[in-house]
């Protein structure tokens, strides 16, 4: 008999819901205005994208693998987030246009959820790098690309969806004034199925896309009483857990589903010949 996984990785993180938020503004004219506060005026020039097996993200560290521990691998996280997409700002060789931190400390890569959001970081970088002008433009890159980049001296800070943010505070049951730590995901017990012999744990970046999800699979979840069914966390949380995880912990299971499609979908797309 197949021992059977734990039936909710995401429980076993303690932090994996942060009461310690960063206020970020709900309203879109609010995010851009901070967003170009943030910019400050300081635009370092433009670094060149390389792909290399690496995590870029500042605030994780790659755990050591050692003979007697079984972690989870870069490559292994990564083929996780395959298919969903966020959006930068490049010149027209492909580099990364950056940003500074408040200090001035390092620069910044700046990845949009959404696409619009990533047109007003266009604008204020054609305001300030006249060079710019002409050839900075919006580009997709997918989270997986984004995992293994390797850009020496480079954070990436994530401007996540403010509907999401919404969504997410109004689920945790919070004000929307705190803010919201992160990039929220949301994932359901639920919707965890098996597929040739492997087992898929869901997570979704939009609450509408769960919930289309859960009112498929059973008629409790439909309803005010839908969002019983859902848990949120961020992002960052649940890839730096998966980083420290050792195999066959259940965290293994995690699958980042796409905005707009449903789970089959997305399965069946990454495991077909």
């Amino acid at each position: 008999m197949e021992p059977s996984g734990p039936s909710n990785p995401l429980l076993s993180l303690s932090t994996f819901i942060h009461h310690h938020c960063l206020r970020l503004g709900a309203e879109f004219s609010t995010r851009i205005s901070d967003t170009t506060r943030f910019l400050g005026g300081n635009l370092p020039p433009p670094r060149r994208l390389c792909l290399a097996p690496s995590p870029p993200f500042a605030s994780v560290s790659q755990p050591k693998q050692t003979a007697t521990t079984a972690n989870l691998s870069s490559d292994h996280v990564a083929k996780t987030l395959a298919g969903t997409a966020v959006y930068t700002v490049s010149n027209s060789n492909n580099e990364f246009v950056l940003i500074s931190d408040p200090n001035g400390a390092k620069s910044i890569g700046l990845l949009c959820f959404r696409q619009e959001d990533a047109e007003a970081f266009l604008a204020q970088v054609r305001l300030r790098r006249r060079e710019l002008r002409s050839q900075a433009k919006v580009v997709p890159i997918t989270l997986d690309q984004v995992y293994m980049l390797k850009v020496e001296g480079i954070a990436f800070r994530f401007l996540p969806d403010p509907v999401q943010i919404k969504n997410a505070l109004e689920l945790k049951a919070v004000d929307i004034r705190s803010g919201f730590d992160g990039v929220p995901v949301f994932q359901s017990d639920l919707l965890v199925v098996k597929k040739k012999n492997k087992r898929y744990c869901p997570i979704y970046f939009q609450k509408e896309d769960i919930e289309k999800e859960l009112s498929k699979v059973s008629k409790a979840s439909r309803g005010p009483s839908l969002s019983q069914h859902i848990m949120v966390g961020s992002l960052e949380d649940v890839l730096k857990k998966m980083e420290i995880s050792e195999k066959k912990s259940g965290w293994e299971d995690l699958i980042f589903i796409p905005p707009g499609k449903s789970h089959s979908q997305h399965i069946h797309e990454i495991t077909k010949v």
